[in-house]
């Protein structure tokens, strides 16, 4: 009995030594993140919140970057719900893909961009993967560039680009630098200072190109002036990695939106490129995406594709499958493809509108601003050449919401709030 009673002490003992007081428990238990500090809340996102709270009928969000209809509802297109429903008609299992996504997928989106007769696709000149959309796509990119690049592990960014690139890249373990690209006196593209630039960046190291519809901008260079780019990039030795994120939503024509691309290629250059299908299929919850490397030789390629496929697999293993199975069921069909084109075609037309509703009106009004650039600048997003004052000011008395460099989102004008747009802007602009 007291042998035991002993036991039972010293057990107490034991415990205290060895477990904290529940209170020391939960403050050790909270220290591990003391030091971690509040991030920075992310742009557009404090730009929806701020329209969400405003009580105001005539309130308008110019932040999205996603497409909406004429009444400013999301568009899910005619030819992606056929995909669907034949897909379900299918009967498909839910297996893991590939780690480099499925075949026909991959097969189909690098045509997308090449074309269909395209010599490098048919000699098996590239290295194609699908990605977790273009941000995906642009981050495999990233850490390929970063492990086998044989040049400076330099990427240089237009000036401004988007802001995503310049993490995902960073991330990636490239060194981010920059060249110029826009001119805010034109409101269009700085050609001069971006030949300048890309004439003093050493050689070997990598450019990002918009493939098409600059983001954030909507400058976009003349196929002309893509030419002598394309000349001067090879003269300097420069890598260049496309971002195609917006092929058909820009000018409504697949094949015009890829004139770049295909223009480097004929001039012998080897690019990577990342696509998304987010825009030109509305797919943007799916994340469908691809990246690919158009290398030298087939042998190559065949190399490149075993190492990306190396470095996916930590990443995120294999990429989800259904937004996969809809592009390739669109694009692998001859009548859904058709009609796909003229859904992408519909909403570019709608963005083109739009802008010259908007550039007309304020002309109506009396505006002695020149707001050609509205209408030079293409894609679904417009940089007004607007300052922060004046943002603020629409934003706080006219309930239209941007952020504050300016740029709006034409996705959310349409034909009922374009007029009232065009008042707002008139008002802080005079």
């Amino acid at each position: 009995m007291a042998c035991s009673k002993a036991l039972q002490r010293s057990s107490a003992v034991l415990l205290r030594n060895v477990l904290p007081a529940q209170g020391q428990l939960a403050v050790r238990a909270s220290s591990w993140w003391s030091g971690v500090q509040m991030g920075p809340p992310d742009v557009i996102l404090g730009v929806t919140e701020a329209y969400k709270r405003d009580t105001n009928p005539k309130k308008i969000n110019l932040g999205v970057g996603a497409y909406r209809d004429d009444s400013g509802k999301p568009f899910v297109l005619p030819s992606v719900k056929k995909a669907e429903q034949r897909l379900a008609q299918k009967q498909l299992d839910h297996e893991y893909s590939p780690i480099g996504g499925t075949a026909e997928f991959c097969k189909h989106s690098i045509l997308l961009a090449l074309g269909e007769s395209s010599e490098h696709v048919a000699n098996g000149l590239n290295a194609t993967v699908q990605g977790i959309s273009g941000t995906g796509a642009l981050r495999i990119g990233g850490a390929f560039l970063a492990s086998f690049f044989p040049g400076p592990k330099d990427i240089y960014l237009p000036t401004p680009s988007w802001g995503n690139h310049g993490p995902i890249f960073r991330h990636s373990g490239l060194n981010v630098k920059a060249y110029r690209y826009y001119d805010p006196s034109t409101c269009g593209f700085d050609f001069a200072g971006a030949l300048e630039d890309l004439s003093k960046i050493p050689e070997k190291s990598i450019v990002l190109l918009h493939a098409c519809a600059h983001n954030p901008t909507g400058v976009d260079p003349k196929p002309e002036q893509w030419a002598e780019m394309s000349a001067l990039i090879k003269k300097r030795n420069l890598f260049p990695f496309f971002d195609m994120a917006y092929q058909g939503f820009a000018s409504g024509d697949v094949d015009k939106d890829a004139l770049a691309v295909r223009e480097f290629l004929r001039d012998g250059h080897q690019i990577a490129l990342a696509q998304s299908f987010a825009k030109n299929m509305g797919l943007y919850g799916e994340r469908a995406g691809a990246f690919s490397l158009v290398t030298g030789s087939k042998d190559e390629a065949d190399r490149t594709m075993s190492q990306i496929k190396i470095l996916i697999r930590p990443m995120y293993s294999n990429p989800p499958i259904h937004g996969a199975r809809l592009v390739a069921e669109i694009l692998g069909d001859k009548s859904l493809r058709q009609e796909w084109l003229g859904d992408v075609k519909l909403m570019a037309d709608r963005i083109i509108s739009v802008r010259s509703s908007l550039r007309n009106n304020l002309k109506e009004l009396g505006s002695s601003r020149n707001w050609s650039h509205i209408t030079d600048q293409i894609g679904m997003f417009c940089f007004t050449g607007m300052n922060q004052q004046q943002c603020e000011r629409l934003s706080k008395e006219f309930s239209v919401y941007l952020t504050k460099d300016g740029r709006i989102s034409m996705a959310g004008v349409t034909s009922k709030n374009v007029g009232y747009l065009a008042e707002a802007i008139h008002a802080v602009t005079k």
